[in-house]
């Protein structure tokens, strides 16, 4: 944190306002759009650690604003659960290795996700435990190697057509666990320090903010279009990360 200047801390005020809002608006989004933006002008790790406060902020916000939160803990308890196994995993290895090859993986399954579904090919997913656990492990890694366990929890949620109303608290709570597990993981490797939280924290608060902005927005947009907003965000995605991957190959060549 201390190679990163006041202007970029400056330039990092409206994309977490203008992320928290996308978060509050769409339940989801707030990495997603933070990250890419800010890995333009620091690398990607410490884009990951600028966001990590301002992320579990922006979580526990949405989650405490939910209702009937206590059911869907216990319906998703084993999702939750197995993305916290799976972030503190894939916290470590964003730790010790270089994230581009995963980064590439993760984008041909988006792609091959948003294939089939184009075509209207049944993925055949049924809402089980096994199913969930094994969802949750792969989005727990991929948010802690990436930063986008959103793009699992879609896949799922959407193959198994679980209402918006369901699916908005439950990744929440995925999220939640994903990255205050990597928050841990890091404080106890040293990758951080509670110096680097009190160094984002006005980042939090403007995130904050922007999140309760979004909110007021949240119930007018229609279900059809949320979906294909979803998808959209996928497609997005999918393209931010193998342009990730090969600025990674063109750094180490």
């Amino acid at each position: 944190m201390a190679e990163i200047d006041l202007s970029i801390l400056l330039l990092c005020i409206p994309v977490m306002a203008v992320a928290g809002f996308i978060h509050g608006a769409l339940g989801l989004g707030f990495p997603l759009v933070a990250t890419p933006v800010i890995a333009v002008f620091i690398d990607v790790k410490a884009a990951i650690i600028l966001t990590l406060l301002p992320t579990v902020t922006v979580n526990i916000a949405s989650v405490l604003s939910a209702k009937n939160i206590g059911a869907t803990v216990s319906k998703y308890q084993p999702l939750m659960l197995a993305t916290l196994v799976g972030g503190v995993a894939g916290s470590i290895l964003l730790a010790v290795t270089d994230p581009s090859p995963y980064r590439l993986l993760l984008a041909l399954l988006i792609v091959s996700f948003l294939l089939t579904s184009h075509f209207n090919f049944s993925l055949n997913i049924q809402p089980t435990t096994a199913m969930m656990i094994l969802f949750g492990v792969f989005a727990g890694c991929a948010g802690g190697i990436t930063n986008v366990t959103v793009a699992v929890l879609i896949i799922y949620f959407l193959s198994v057509k679980v209402e918006r109303s369901e699916m908005i608290p439950a990744m929440n709570l995925c999220f939640l666990v994903s990255k205050s597990s990597q928050m841990v993981v890091f404080l106890v490797l040293g990758v951080i320090n509670l110096m680097t939280l009190l160094y984002t924290a006005p980042l939090a608060l403007v995130s904050f903010v922007g999140l309760k902005v979004g909110q007021s927005y949240a119930n007018r947009i229609p279900a059809d279009r949320y979906r294909n907003i979803l998808k959209v965000i996928l497609l997005v995605l999918a393209a931010v990360l193998v342009i990730q991957f090969f600025i990674g190959l063109s750094r180490s060549a």
